[in-house]
């Protein structure tokens, strides 16, 4: 099996797969100090993710993942504001933002590939940043946007769960990264994850065979887009506050250092690469003030002796074990039959 192509894997061991999200979603808030950053890593994994369908399972490294997390961000605390729209309608409408403008910006950068794809979504992030900054009575400008609510989930007007405490909120997006993982693992798994991995190995023979290229390319690009405004919403709503780094250059950068370190083409890497980096900001930032250098240096370690990220290290691991465990069983087999 080729280690480039997640697939069989994904079909081979997806309930496995979904037990160990669930066990991890479980374990988060207790073994952190704070439910608020456990969701905080949820919020990133989920970003990670949408990143990790572009770059692992369709090889487009795009810097453009800030302008839908930061749409996501704005247009659900605007809907909230101005319109009083509830959790679920917000959170459809961010993924509506961020679907749309993830087909306009695709539409125009997959025209080129290699390096001019990536530059294009470079500018294009630079482009979003400077007009949130320039539509200041919208977006608050270089204050944010301030008073961002968490509606409660409620029904007829009767309280379900009150989000305001912060254990219910993770409880909440838990629930929806859980969700979101199971039908991206049911989309990989599927014939148009099939394809995209075909697009991602050779496009010019996938071309060849028949398949419209250009039009899978603009569907990952608007799912990746949806998932990732969904996590833009969720952050304003944990921080009530919809900062302009939001949708800045930085979290593009972060949120594709989140995927490569967990691992590119796994989805449960997502989860790692997110926790990972969150838990180091936290950890290093308390250590020292220039704690970015010392993160820099534990992503070098990660890149050179982690080829497939945390998740290809941790399977690596766990081959060489079973394998070191195979090799002592033989030979007590060996004298089982020789006695």
């Amino acid at each position: 099996m080729s280690e480039k192509n997640p697939l069989p894997v994904a079909k081979g061991r997806a309930p496995a797969l979904l037990l160990l999200v669930v066990a991890s979603l479980v374990a988060l808030p207790l073994l952190l100090p704070s439910a608020t950053l456990a969701t905080e890593i949820l919020i990133f994994a989920l970003a990670a993710l949408a990143c990790n369908l572009l770059l692992g399972y369709n090889g487009l490294l795009s810097f453009g993942q800030g302008i839908f997390f930061g749409v996501g961000a704005y247009g659900a605390a605007l809907l909230m504001i101005h319109l009083q729209w509830g959790m679920f309608a917000a959170l459809l409408g961010a993924a509506v933002f961020g679907a749309f403008l993830a087909l306009l910006v695709g539409a125009l950068a997959i025209r080129r590939t290699g390096i001019y794809f990536v530059m294009l979504t470079l500018a294009f992030s630079q482009m979003a940043y400077f007009l949130a900054y320039t539509l200041s009575g919208w977006t608050g400008g270089d204050n944010g946007l301030l008073d961002v609510p968490r509606p409660n989930i409620e029904i007829a007007g009767h309280v379900l769960v009150d989000l305001a405490d912060p254990r219910h909120f993770y409880v909440f997006v838990a629930v929806l990264f859980l969700l979101i993982f199971a039908a991206a693992l049911r989309v990989i798994r599927s014939p148009f994850g099939s394809t995209l991995l075909a697009i991602r190995e050779n496009e010019t023979r996938a071309a060849a065979i028949g398949y419209d290229t250009r039009h899978f390319k603009i569907l990952v690009f608007m799912l990746s887009g949806a998932i990732t405004g969904i996590a833009g919403a969720l952050y304003a709503m944990l921080l009530h506050f919809a900062p302009l780094s939001n949708i800045d250059l930085m979290m593009s950068e972060n949120i594709l250092i989140m995927t490569i370190v967990g691992g590119t083409g796994s989805l449960f890497g997502s989860l790692l690469g997110a926790g990972a980096i969150v838990l180091l900001g936290d950890v290093l930032s308390e250590l020292w003030p220039r704690w970015l250098m010392l993160l820099g240096v534990i992503l070098i370690l990660v890149v050179v002796f982690m080829r497939g990220g945390l998740w290809g290290g941790l399977a690596e691991l766990g081959k060489r074990l079973l394998a070191t465990r195979n090799a002592n069983d033989k030979p007590q087999a060996k004298t089982k039959e020789t006695l």
